[in-house]
């Protein structure tokens, strides 16, 4: 792959593949990467259960002190929201533990970024944005903007920022950039789904393409989330047939709003995944073996949904962190080298470099 003034040059074909390196607007470097040391991976510092358990492991020796300013309610019962609420207006003690617990959870995710940045493949990277769930609670909001402050800090020439759109529909719009524009071209919308190890979100995508073909304006009109991991002894083909009830209401969605739908499903995924859209690994959040040779996501939603309108579907995945790391693209003028950490039930990454925009014809 040839660069010219440090971006991605290449002539692969962009027509959509399950798990493409080459995507319409960007290369993608790498996605995925399980880093670990003496203690583990790595990531699992950085994820939603690695916060909890720094609240606990402080709670635990406030116990043994004497007396626990949060009360009886199990750490991992208490809501992100209202750990927030108490940071902003509870008591000076309660506070404190929560502060004590973002600066901790701060400090690892400095550790981890600072090992991303060592990787080939992140060496570039200019900017690294942080989504997932995490990224939607304050505490997590304040942890991110306190690792920015320790990178800064260290003179690490690389900008930390919140993803822009809601986590809950950054996945959703991110799958409209896995397809060239003119496979969307003339419709209002597309269904999109983001399958994560904690909730399974399905909505119908409005293209805003009119004034806007950069997709700049894209946003969810529509929807649906389904929190799988509150479900005992859930099995896979009984979490595939929910999503496929949750995009035949979405269809139903986009009927009544009158929306011209693409004949395309984008779907984000956690793993590694491969061209024939099975997943090779990382899907072990996931209920029942999603990484089985037997089992494949896309075949499955085709079976079912055979048609959208008058043409056949198509449908195309790639990872979460990829596709949420996508719908970034409109804030990321200038940058040609970026990355994309996803906080969640694990740690997603991906690191990007923008292509080339074609030369454009008299």
């Amino acid at each position: 792959m040839a660069k010219t003034n440090g971006i991605a040059e290449t002539r692969a074909p962009t027509l959509p593949t399950h798990g493409a390196k080459s995507l319409p607007r960007v290369e993608i470097e790498s996605y995925s990467v399980q880093l670990d040391d003496e203690e583990g991976f790595l990531g699992d510092r950085a994820s939603k259960g690695a916060f909890v358990e720094i609240v606990e492991d402080i709670r635990r020796r406030l116990r043994q002190a004497g007396e626990d300013p949060l009360g009886e309610t199990p750490t991992e019962e208490i809501p992100r929201k209202k750990l927030g609420a108490l940071l902003a207006k509870g008591e000076p003690e309660a506070a404190a533990v929560v502060q004590s617990a973002v600066e901790d959870f701060a400090r690892q995710l400095y550790t981890v970024i600072r090992r991303f940045l060592r990787l080939r493949s992140w060496r570039e990277v200019e900017c690294i944005v942080v989504g997932g769930g995490f990224r939607g609670s304050r505490v997590g909001e304040l942890a991110i903007g306190r690792a920015g402050i320790l990178l800064k800090s260290d003179d690490v020439k690389v900008d930390l920022q919140l993803i822009h759109h809601d986590p809950d529909e950054a996945g959703l719009i991110g799958a409209a950039y896995l397809l060239p524009r003119w496979m969307v071209e003339g419709h209002d919308a597309m269904l999109a789904a983001d399958v994560g190890g904690t909730n399974v979100r399905v909505g119908v995508v409005e293209l805003n393409l009119g004034k806007h073909a950069d997709l700049s304006r894209a946003s969810v009109a529509d929807i649906e989330l389904w929190c799988h991991a509150q479900e005992k002894e859930l099995k896979r083909d009984h979490a595939v047939d929910r999503m496929i009830k949750m995009f035949e209401k979405a269809l139903s969605s986009a009927k009544k709003r009158k929306l011209r739908l693409a004949p395309v499903i984008g779907i984000g995924c956690p793993g590694v995944i491969e061209p024939d859209g099975s997943i090779a690994r990382g899907a072990q959040n996931l209920p029942g073996n999603w990484e089985s040779s037997k089992f494949n996501l896309p075949h499955c939603i085709r079976e079912h949904l055979p048609q959208i309108g008058e043409h056949e579907t198509l449908v195309v995945m790639h990872n979460d962190a990829v596709v949420q790391g996508l719908s970034e693209l409109p804030h990321l003028e200038g940058r040609e080298h970026w990355g994309i950490l996803t906080i969640g039930t694990g740690l997603g990454n991906a690191s990007f470099t923008r292509r080339s925009e074609p030369p454009k014809k008299n």
